[in-house]
């Protein structure tokens, strides 16, 4: 006897999909869903063929802004956003990292002027060897992705 879990369709939010789960809490973090006052529905280890097991995070009623989108693709550059409007989806988007990351990644270099003073970060997205790099415009060092400390 095949049993089966469904979550509740939203009627209007966004639902952020194939985010592979060990990301999950990563993404949580950044995102901010504390501070959400909506209903938020997240599954994790969710059976999926492309990765074996991902993780579905769903905001009813709230839409990314393009910082949020640009840090979801930093910790997983293979989710998935869908936007839902009357429970139907009207856009969707496989997110892309910029070609840089302005404001919200802390420079991994305890001497750069960002950590000193009162000046923006700035990085250009580096990617080698198929892993994800930050390399800051002020100290040139490269923040790798295991190391990428999103500030709120």
């Amino acid at each position: 006897m095949k049993s089966e879990l469904t979550v509740k369709a939203i009627e209007n939010g966004t639902v952020i999909d194939h985010i592979q789960a060990e990301n999950l809490y990563k993404i949580i973090s950044i995102i901010g869903i504390e501070n959400i006052d909506t209903e938020v529905f997240i599954g994790n280890n969710l059976d999926s063929k492309k990765y074996g097991k991902k993780a579905i995070i769903k905001i009813a009623d709230k839409f990314p802004s393009m910082d949020d989108v640009n840090k979801i693709a930093l910790i997983d550059p293979n989710a998935v956003i869908n936007i839902i409007k009357d429970y139907k989806v009207v856009d969707k988007q496989q997110v892309e990292l910029p070609n840089t990351i302005k404001k919200f990644v802390k420079c991994i270099n305890p001497k750069c002027i960002t950590n000193h003073d009162d000046v923006e970060t700035d990085f250009k997205v580096v990617k080698k060897d198929g892993k994800i790099g930050l390399k800051c415009y002020y100290c040139e060092k490269v923040t790798g992705q295991n190391n990428i400390e999103v500030i709120k």
